[in-house]
């Protein structure tokens, strides 16, 4: 069918009227959430099959991007082995098999492989399939998996004897996946989740040989915007308990040898108090914003007295350094902080004698450190990269200050050089003067002439950081003229914690105003122009390009929305979704006036009104357990309706995944060569 004569399909409307603090919405497409109703169904099919017919002329072009990214990866791939409790652990992949395969070898690497899950065989006869939370008993006889096979992120713990390769019939349901072995080798702690909103809000322990309804009931979280999580110490001496939310945690501790005991609390929650431990030797250490320490400091503590008023300071609070987390073995101590925007590492020795931080000479990198599981080494692990360097795993000597590149991630094709590419960091100004980071990578060569096509990322919220990564899959689009980059926004941490809380609840705003402001400096530095610009976020980033598409639609020519959560409002006032209450210190709670009124200023789906918007790709899962399918379904069903333009709208919702897409490293490779055959027909570049 030629492309002019396909119509899109128009969503029935239905209204339904939604009413809070005396305010009234008409919400046309309301009934767009009933996923057992046929016609929800129906509709949603339509929309694929309208996307598959419109974009059938991209469909061998898909494919052959699909084809290129493919053979740049290293299908017989494997991670760098580490050392635990005796044995090497390994996850490798084989030609032509979508999921991993995890082993290890007793002592040496010169040992025989014992396979522990081959997941290509575990995923057949399943659309989605996700291994999560591999935990092994101290005597390394049982390993305890979570299974996920919708995509909703519920899974079955199971249990299996690595020495008989036995799985017991026990299956432990609706859990995180997560599990922690105490030192009897036979006491199993996990968190379960509520059926309903799928908060993680007990903890429960299960003994080898009893039946999952013998499972004792360890602790309940009441409060509803709290999730709890359970694990072990490095030191392996205790069982924690972590009750966390946006602004507040707490922890409970027993010992991991007496696992009947009684969890006894570390520090009782105080709103706005956050801290998390570490243990070694006597001591607990606490990376913590006690006492107005914004960007966090360290502190510790004597391990029989845990309360605040016995914490004393280790590296106290800095301006204008965050402190992320720390590392800690026998006689170093790793700290991870962030300074203007960047990584870095710092190095103590605990004797005083010696002091430094690693050396980075880019500005568009990420390092951090990876799996340190032994406390008695010199050697730290961490892993280095940049948007034109490939991921590289590293062992340093702390002592000799010797670093080892263990495994640098395989550009396969013979073309790629690091040298043909430009990595920058600018600096935006925001409307009220702030400046903003925005990291980019091009090949060399390119003219400052506003025709280059450029692909500007953005998330900015829960002081998740967007670091620079690198993605041979992006060389796509590099190697086509593409610029990408990325925007550091407000609601991110990429700047220190006060980037966060000027980017969440009623600064909102500066996230989406801090996007558009970068968007305009790339135009007016002459490196593309609104006709060459693309925007692209997913879940919260969607959010984010719904505000920025109704704010400023003229600056892109083209929107790749992933799971977007564009019905703010409804979906904040409904508390049986899940994750709804533990966002309310993010957001805010719409159930008060002011924090509703915000909201209702800037969510995507409320203000969508009749004007031009760009071309726009907007993906979704139907079992999405963080943004519910059918927040993208009612957006695009209102837009069809009120734009005025004649740009391409496509829904494109993978019926068999949630919220993190198809589960395959090759299927989801497909996804983006979707996104990206997207932007080049835009582009007009055909091959």
């Amino acid at each position: 069918m030629p492309k002019t004569q396909l119509q899109p399909p128009l969503a029935p409307v239905i209204p339904h009227t939604l009413e809070k603090h005396g305010h009234i919405r008409i919400d046309n497409y309301y009934w767009l959430n009933q996923k057992e109703d046929p016609k929800v169904i129906d509709y949603l099919n339509q929309e694929n099959e309208y996307y598959r017919q419109a974009t059938a002329h991209t469909k061998e072009f898909q494919n052959s991007l699909f084809e290129e990214m493919k053979a740049r990866m290293k299908e017989d791939d494997e991670s760098v082995p580490y050392f635990y409790n005796g044995y090497y652990y390994i996850t490798r992949f084989e030609k032509g098999k979508d999921y991993p395969i995890h082993a290890r070898k007793k002592g040496s690497l010169e040992a025989p492989e014992e396979i522990l899950f081959d997941c290509n065989e575990m995923a057949k006869g399943h659309a989605y399939f996700n291994l999560a939370g591999l935990s092994i008993s101290e005597d390394n006889i049982w390993a305890s998996f979570g299974v996920d096979t919708v995509s909703r992120r519920q899974y079955v713990i199971q249990i299996k004897n690595l020495v008989t390769g036995e799985i017991l019939p026990v299956r432990l349901e609706n859990t995180t996946g997560g599990a922690t072995w105490a030192s009897d080798n036979k006491t199993l702690f996990y968190s379960r989740k509520d059926e309903q909103t799928l908060r993680a809000d007990k903890i429960y322990k299960h003994k080898i040989g009893s039946d999952a309804s013998e499972d004792v009931l360890v602790y309940f979280e009441k409060d509803e915007t709290f999730d709890v999580s359970v694990y072990k110490s490095k030191s392996k001496k205790y069982i924690i308990i972590n009750s966390n939310s946006t602004l507040t945690t707490e922890y409970q501790i027993v010992s991991s040898a007496t696992p009947d005991a009684k969890f006894t609390m570390f520090q009782k929650r105080t709103r706005g108090l956050e801290y998390s431990i570490s243990h070694f030797g006597e001591h607990f250490y606490i990376v913590t914003n006690k006492d107005k320490a914004t960007n966090f400091k360290l502190m510790k503590t004597p391990e029989d007295k845990t309360s605040k008023d016995n914490w004393t300071d280790v590296i106290p609070h800095r301006e204008e350094v965050l402190l992320e987390d720390i590392d800690i073995f026998k006689d170093y101590l790793v700290v991870s902080e962030r300074f203007n925007g960047l990584n870095n590492i710092r190095i103590i020795s605990w004797n005083g004698a010696d002091e430094y931080y690693l050396p980075f000479d880019s500005e568009t990198y990420t390092a951090y450190t990876t799996t340190n599981l032994d406390f008695d080494t010199e050697l730290l692990r961490y892993s280095f990269q940049s948007l034109a360097t490939p991921s590289s795993v590293i062992d340093f000597n702390m002592r000799t200050k010797e670093k080892n590149i263990l495994k640098e991630q395989e550009v396969l094709g013979g073309t790629f050089d690091k040298n043909n590419y430009t990595e920058e960091r600018l600096w935006a100004t925001a409307q009220d003067g702030t400046k903003v980071p925005v990291s980019m990578v091009y090949r060399k060569g390119i003219r400052k002439d506003g025709t280059n096509p450029t692909l500007l990322y953005g998330y900015g919220s829960y002081g998740a950081t967007m670091d620079c990564y690198f993605s041979s899959v992006r060389l796509t689009l590099l190697d086509r003229g593409f610029i990408y980059a990325i925007a550091h926004i407000r609601g991110g941490e990429d700047l220190g914690r006060q980037w966060y809380e000027d980017g969440k609840l009623l600064k909102k705003k500066n996230t989406f105003t801090d996007f558009i402001d970068c968007s305009q400096f790339l135009i007016e530095q002459g490196y593309t122009s609104a006709k060459h610009l693309y925007a692209e976020g997913g879940s919260a980033g969607g959010l984010l390009m719904g505000a920025v598409i109704n704010m400023a639609p003229a600056l892109y020519n083209g929107v790749i929305a992933q799971v977007p959560f564009v019905d703010v409002v409804t979906t904040m006032l409904d508390d049986t979704i899940p994750l709804t209450t533990g966002e309310y210190d993010e957001w805010g709670n719409p159930n008060v006036k002011k924090y509703y009124d915000y909201m209702l200023s800037y969510s995507p789906y409320d203000n969508v009104i009749k004007q031009e918007y760009p071309n726009m790709y907007v993906s979704t899962g139907l079992h999405d357990s963080q943004v519910q399918y059918w927040e993208p379904a009612k957006w695009v069903a209102k837009l069809r309706v009120l734009k005025t333009d004649n740009n391409q709208l496509y829904l494109d919702t993978n019926m068999d995944a949630g919220h993190g897409g198809a589960s395959g490293r090759f299927e989801a490779i497909r996804e983006i060569a979707k996104e990206y055959s997207f932007l080049l027909d835009l582009e007009g570049i055909k091959r």
